[in-house]
């Protein structure tokens, strides 16, 4: 009798634990008040699918708008027809891989240079070289123009310099006229996602400040109304994303002043400090030691440290004496990434007063970069961060994504549209993309 009444309390809390079971409602696929039937994504490299160094058909297939569009289809979504290179030149403009990693741990890439879509290069008098890619014909939905900043989409002579719009384009170099902003209205759409204004910034930052100046705040804010104000003349919807925090990203940081120092200090251990030539004010520079604070690109070749470089008081070695300071365009110094935040930040309230304006969504990629950074991300298990190559996130280059990266964007995208436009798009599998491949 005993052991019956053991058996009913166990059957009773049973039935208990099933009816306090919580419930997982997906919701049904739905659109909700936005139409996706012809969805059309403006934007630089990283709409394009721009990765590794280079714009190749791989990287084009896994762009986030290509994503994005997939799982659109599962609610009225139409077909997205993106400006592949062929598979013959399926390399496109080339791009990196990695191929190993050298005794101290740092990684050994290798340029992809067979089966490019390189059909020449065009020299514009006072500008420099401009390669030019095999012409891609036929529909266009992924407008990414890798190197495009908004300051330049009313432009007209843009496509005869740069040669990844020039492609796109039926004319050719230097006989085009054809704005950006113009191409990518000419057809009409329903529903659009923009990412431009990150050149804006990020041209001026990854040249250490020395190669490209940042777009003006107002003029920036002027470009942005017009822009907005075309994409939405026949009312059609759409999402925005704000510019990121460019200096979270694995190109500042992945080499720093700290290991630099660090290296020379085993062999010399005398050493104080590195130098480096840094902003002071307006356009005046001077040497001065380098802090944790001031930001070494990723491209810096570390050999040149302690080599030696004739001065005027003889030779003395690169980056360790004031009078040899590392050059400008491998630094993003303290002065120049404070410059670089304040105008990111213009931007950015630019980007959300024109997108509430006009009702759009915004996918805060500024915030997601900050947050990658100082806390890393976990998604379905899998512990992901904004650091190189182990972080995979970002590709070979610490500036562009992998596609497990654009995976995870696209889903930023689709999250801020189902909250603004009561749509339930279903969330990418990030688990179907790969990170950085290893050798």
């Amino acid at each position: 009798m005993k052991n019956f009444k053991h058996y009913i309390y166990i059957v009773a809390g049973l039935v208990w634990l099933s009816a306090c079971k919580p419930e997982i409602n997906t919701p049904k696929p739905s659109h909700g008040s936005a139409d996706f039937s012809r969805y059309i994504a403006i934007g630089n490299s990283l709409t394009a699918g721009y990765a590794d160094g280079g714009l190749y058909r791989a990287g084009q297939q896994n762009s986030y708008p290509s994503i994005i569009a997939q799982q659109m289809q599962q609610v009225g979504g139409g077909t997205f027809s993106q400006p592949l290179f062929t598979t013959d030149q399926a390399n496109g403009s080339g791009y990196l891989t990695l191929t190993g990693f050298n005794p101290d741990g740092t990684p050994i890439t290798t340029p992809v240079t067979t089966n490019l879509a390189v059909r020449g290069i065009l020299p514009v008098p006072g500008f420099g070289n401009v390669t030019l890619y095999t012409k891609y014909t036929g529909d266009i939905n992924n407008y990414g123009v890798p190197g495009i900043k908004l300051q330049q989409i009313t432009y007209a002579p843009y496509g005869n310099l740069n040669g990844f719009y020039e492609r796109l384009l039926p004319n050719d170099a230097p006989t085009n006229n054809t704005a950006y902003i113009d191409f990518v209205t000419a057809k009409p759409f329903t529903f659009f996602s923009n990412w431009l204004g990150n050149n804006d910034a990020l041209s001026y930052a990854t040249s250490g400040g020395a190669g490209d100046v940042l777009t003006d705040k107002s003029q920036f804010a002027q470009l942005y109304a017009y822009l907005i104000a075309r994409m939405t003349a026949n009312g059609a919807k759409g999402v925005v994303a704000t510019v990121p925090d460019v200096t979270s990203i694995p190109y500042f940081n992945t080499i720093t002043t700290t290991a630099i120092l660090a290296g020379v200090q085993k062999a010399n251990p005398q050493v104080q400090a590195i130098y480096i030539n840094a902003l002071v004010s307006g356009t005046t520079y001077a040497p001065r030691a380098a802090t944790a604070k001031d930001l070494i690109i990723l491209t810096f070749p570390t050999s040149k440290i302690g080599q030696p470089v004739q001065t005027p008081y003889g030779a003395l070695p690169y980056g360790l004496t004031p009078y040899t300071p590392i050059d400008n365009q491998y630094v993003l110094d303290a002065n120049e990434v404070a410059l670089t935040e304040d105008y990111v930040d213009s931007y950015n309230a630019t980007i959300k007063a024109v997108a509430a304006s006009k009702g759009l969504a915004v996918f805060d990629a500024h915030t997601f970069l900050q947050n990658l950074k100082e806390h890393g991300l976990v998604e379905q298990g899998v512990q992901l961060s904004s650091a190189y190559i182990s972080g995979g996130i970002f590709s070979l280059d610490g500036i562009h994504l992998t596609p497990r990266g654009y995976a995870i964007v696209a889903n930023g995208f689709i999250g801020a549209i189902n909250a603004k436009y009561g749509a339930s798009i279903p969330m990418a599998d990030v688990s179907n993309y790969n990170g950085v491949k290893f050798p």
